[in-house]
């Protein structure tokens, strides 16, 4: 009987440790969801205040979303320049978002149309 408990305790411990290493294993494989490791898509931030975009440049992979967030006091927008344009957003009040994610590689300008002084850029690679 001691030989049975001693055999089921050690089946047990095998059994825990194996399960252990599958589950760190995947989880450092990102198989339970994305991970931070270069090269994947990204969600970045895009601060829009004292009439800037900052950062005005930014680099992300394709796949990578680009969230736009006004903290200026009055109104602005965020619109492509291409033809035709690649993204617009309604005038953004004070705290309000905009997101966009891009797809495909290239260079992505943008301004404010309500302040088309204010200019940014979206590298994709």
């Amino acid at each position: 009987m001691k030989e049975m408990i001693r055999t089921s305790s050690c089946i047990t411990v095998l059994t825990f440790s194996l399960f252990n290493a599958v589950a760190l294993l995947a989880a450092g494989s990102g198989y339970f969801g994305s991970t931070t490791q270069q090269g994947q898509e990204q969600t970045v931030e895009v601060k829009i205040d004292n009439f800037s975009f900052s950062p005005a440049t930014l680099t992300v992979v394709a796949g990578s979303t680009v969230t736009w967030i006004n903290r200026d006091d009055i109104p602005h927008t965020v619109v492509s320049s291409d033809d035709p344009r690649a993204f617009k957003s309604k005038a953004l009040d004070t705290d309000d978002r905009f997101s966009f994610t891009f797809t495909k590689a290239g260079t992505y300008s943008y301004f404010c149309s309500i302040h088309p002084k204010m200019t940014g850029k979206v590298v994709v690679q």
